[in-house]
């Protein structure tokens, strides 16, 4: 996945879900590596409140998908431009 991909799907959330999809959105255009992770930690902090509202409802399932896709964004921004540990891929070693 490119950072082309994100931005499109990023352009396309911050018009449905103004909730969390700003944040996201400067995460995925951030280009300074020494802001990024901060971006990323603002990203996932709006995402994180807008599950919890979300728990309270039935609905929001195309958001919910939405917001599954931005995780999995933001995991790969970490890992591939961050260098954070893929915990995924990681074997338990116990």
């Amino acid at each position: 996945m490119t950072t082309s991909e994100f931005s499109l799907s990023g352009s396309s959330h911050s018009l449905r879900y103004p909730e969390w999809s700003h944040k996201y959105r400067e995460a995925l255009l951030e280009t300074d590596r020494e802001k990024l992770s901060e971006r990323v930690a603002e990203a996932e902090a709006a995402i994180f409140e807008r599950l919890q509202q979300l728990s309270q409802s039935q609905d929001g399932q195309a958001e919910r998908k939405a917001i599954q896709d931005a995780i999995n964004a933001l995991r790969f921004i970490k890992r591939d431009r961050l260098a954070f540990p893929d915990w995924e891929s990681s074997s338990s070693g116990a």
